[in-house]
């Protein structure tokens, strides 16, 4: 038991340092809050936190077998360049048609935020082999021993953790109001650039792999 204040500060840490790098997931956060509020980010962050937590239950169960098969993380990543080219064309028509016509906001869609964000947050089903990998890491330093209360503390702290990061681009973003308007009119446009920035990163990584 004397491990689990150190699996948990461990695992947070991760989890901050992989949501805090600008992509998909914390910029719709921040341009949710931006165009619907504060409340709606929150929520859609809610939603993406429940979304990892599941994440990080499956990295748990089938860890072993990605450390032994290599091939299935190879096929995650080169199905990952479909899916960044896919939402690199798909966020940048989605900017083109915003800027040529102002589209009002809906106050009724506030309350699908959440669902918004528990399904969105499947699309980077990239943190399943990295949260695998981490299992695995923990438990050779044996930082993690495999039991139920180590998951749980794992996989809470891993949640908490992707919460955190995306309460501050929520916080952030919502604070600063005298650029709020660019943001919203041009967040389309940075997702795009973010999804050509994860697609060119995936394929180099395919490549020297």
């Amino acid at each position: 038991m004397e491990h689990l204040p150190i699996l948990f500060l461990a695992t947070l840490i991760a989890a901050i340092g992989a949501s805090a790098p600008p992509g998909l997931l914390n910029v719709n956060a921040a341009k949710i809050a931006v165009d619907k509020g504060k409340r709606a980010g929150l929520s859609f962050s809610l939603g993406i936190a429940l979304t990892v937590a599941f994440q990080v239950y499956l990295a748990v169960r089938i860890g072993k077998f990605l450390n032994r098969n290599p091939e299935v993380v190879e096929w995650l990543m080169k199905a990952a360049v479909l899916l960044f080219a896919v939402l690199t064309v798909f966020f940048f028509v989605k900017g083109y048609k915003k800027s040529r016509k102002a589209i009002p906001l809906d106050q009724n869609k506030k309350r699908n935020s959440f669902l918004g964000g528990f399904f969105l947050a499947w699309l980077n089903f990239l943190q399943i082999p990295f949260y695998s990998w981490l299992n695995t890491f923990f438990y050779n330093q044996h930082i993690m021993m495999f039991d139920v209360s180590d998951e749980i503390v794992f996989i809470l702290s891993a949640a908490f953790g992707t919460f955190l990061v995306m309460y501050l681009y929520v916080f952030y973003f919502n604070k600063l109001e005298t650029k709020t308007n660019w943001f919203s009119k041009n967040s389309n446009y940075v997702l795009s650039g973010l999804m050509l920035v994860l697609l060119f990163i995936t394929t180099i990584r395919i490549f020297y792999h």
